[in-house]
């Protein structure tokens, strides 16, 4: 233990740093302690009024526990958890009453931070045989539960939990908006080194995003999204009202099957990278900030007017460019018939993209994922976990008009059937 009145003075960082770490440890015990000793002293005094026949008391404080190591976020500490003897009985089913402490659960040897560390670097590319040398330092010698063995046993889990997320019924909540794409990654198979996984990212009612489906498919073909969305359907997904993907052929293909009447809006994300593929790499700056022009603004008309500049650029020399413009300008401007708080979330698929990073990032480390089964177990703890860092629909309170067939023109919510553009009308 350190003793706080000889801490060194005055002394270099390297000296010092050792003795901060101690500090850190002993005041984490110590206000665990407290903590349960503060737990324990409630649980009795609530019971204080219950004695047998002869006057004693029920409940009551019995010492201590044997120690315990346990490895928290400011390393590995010796913690005696205080001991509480309750006589009571149920009175329905005859048991015993226990008391169950809610910070130290029985048998826990590390903090549930601590266990999410372990997926989370896992999964973010240090390998099973770094772990202990890796945490030692910050955690102590003896952490608890940092070993090879233990990620392979969560690897096993996360297979279960994917298992059971593929199950769930999807009936108990509306869904306005979509996002879908595919990732490919590599695996350690002899005849199949790629998997795609299709993954479906859904918006429901209360403007919150929530991770709907992470599947496998032979190269995002129709047949595999089909499959897809047809398993969500089974689950109980109502028909969106618009979709968020690339130019996958086979994905809109299998939509359009199941559910036909959901709106296609093309990622500009995707589609910007397509157009400026097609221009010299020296016009590709200039090029970029017209196309925000574009993608920014403020209603369908400007963009069509942006568009027409773009053309008179570009269009002459570059007219590959510009056909790709053309052949999907009505769903890569289809948010417009949408809230215009939403359209900053319905313009790209960004949700997945930026999750999907995670995902390569660690199949590229570990060389593969090992096996199919193992990739979409992957895939859906990192989704998963970055399912709480996703930010919610701005203008949330206008998804349930969406929902509810309200149209919008440019944004603004109108009242009857004259809010249709014309070039909503020709489509």
């Amino acid at each position: 233990m350190v003793d706080v009145r000889r801490l060194p003075v005055g002394e270099n960082v390297e000296e010092v740093a050792p003795v901060l770490d101690e500090l850190a440890r002993e005041g984490a015990r110590r206000m665990i302690a407290a903590a349960l000793r503060a737990e324990a002293d409630e649980y009795v005094g609530r019971f204080a009024g219950e004695v047998d026949e002869d006057g004693h008391r029920l409940v009551v404080r019995n010492g201590r526990a044997r120690e315990r190591r346990v490895t928290v976020g400011s390393g590995t500490i010796p913690i005696k958890a205080p001991r509480v003897h309750d006589k009571r009985v149920e009175e329905e089913t005859g048991e015993r009453q226990r008391f169950s402490s809610r910070i130290l659960p029985a048998y826990a040897r590390r903090s549930p931070k601590v266990g999410e560390v372990i997926p989370i670097l896992y999964l973010r590319g240090l390998s099973t045989g770094d772990f202990r040398p890796a945490l030692e330092g910050l955690l102590g010698e003896d952490a608890a539960g940092l070993s090879a063995t233990t990620v392979s046993r969560l690897c096993k889990e996360w297979e279960a939990h994917h298992d059971r997320f593929r199950q769930r019924l999807l009936s108990f909540s509306r869904y306005a908006y979509l996002f879908m794409d595919g990732i490919h990654v590599q695996v350690r198979l002899g005849e199949d080194p790629k998997v795609c996984l299709l993954i479906v990212i859904g918006v429901r009612e209360d403007g919150c995003k929530e991770l709907l489906a992470v599947e496998d498919g032979y190269r995002e073909s129709t047949e595999s999204w089909a499959g897809v969305f047809r398993d969500l359907k089974r689950r109980g997904l109502n028909e969106p009202k618009l979709v968020v993907g690339d130019g996958a052929l086979g994905a809109w293909a299998a939509l359009r099957d199941v559910y036909p009447g959901a709106g296609e809006q093309r990622c500009w994300f995707h589609a910007a990278g397509n157009v400026l593929d097609c221009l010299p790499k020296r016009l590709q700056p200039r090029a970029k900030g017209m196309l925000s022009e574009i993608i920014e603004a403020p209603a369908r008309k400007d963009a069509r007017h942006a568009l027409e500049v773009f053309r008179e650029e570009y269009g002459a020399k570059y007219p590959k460019a510009l056909s790709k413009l053309d052949r999907d300008w009505i769903p890569l401007t289809a948010f417009f018939d949408y809230p215009a708080e939403h359209w900053r979330h319905l313009r790209t698929t960004n949700p997945i993209e930026s999750s999907f990073a995670t995902v390569r990032l660690r199949t590229r480390v570990t060389k593969g994922a090992g096996s199919k089964t193992a990739a979409l177990a992957m895939a859906y703890k990192l989704l998963e976990s970055a399912q709480e860092r996703w930010r919610r629909f701005n203008g949330h309170e206008l998804v349930a008009d969406v929902l509810d067939g309200v149209k919008f023109k440019d944004g603004i919510k109108v009242t009857d059937d004259d809010g249709m553009t014309d070039e909503k009308v020709a489509a």
